[in-house]
């Protein structure tokens, strides 16, 4: 009678913990502040992200609210990509390879040279890319 206890309260226990972790991984799921930027319209979305990066990216080095605006856009990028890299109507736009092409870019300098100022011939490809991105998507590319 005490093993039959013993096995029923470790199953329970278990199942305990299986429940809380799922609450906490579905939790901390559903609060991202990023995405919740981000509407689900693919145009609207791309014009957005594309805008708050331009603003970013002309943030002089030395503001103090350079960091939070870095690590705000590194959050967004990584919610758009994988918002609309996985769905074949967009990936195959003219505007998502440009965006993707813009965004890898400067993901890659805020995670490699985060300490660094954004050189001028990328802040400059930056600008073009993404203003490309914008053009496109109104176009419906």
């Amino acid at each position: 009678m005490l093993s039959a206890l013993a096995r029923l309260f470790r199953s329970m226990s278990r199942a305990a913990i299986a429940l809380g972790m799922s609450l906490c991984l579905l939790l901390t799921a559903c609060s991202g502040e990023a995405d919740a930027r981000l509407s689900g319209d693919y145009v609207e979305d791309t014009v957005a992200v594309a805008q708050n990066l331009l603003a970013v990216i002309e943030l002089p080095q030395d503001d103090p609210d350079h960091l939070q605006a870095e690590t705000d856009a590194k959050d967004l990028i990584n919610n758009y990509i994988s918002r609309y890299r996985p769905q074949p109507k967009f990936n195959g736009l003219s505007s998502f390879t440009t965006m993707q092409t813009a965004l890898n870019s400067l993901a890659g300098h805020y995670t490699t040279y985060s300490n660094r100022p954004l050189p001028e011939q990328l802040h400059d490809r930056l600008v073009k890319e993404l203003s490309k991105a914008e053009k496109a998507v109104a176009r419906g590319n």
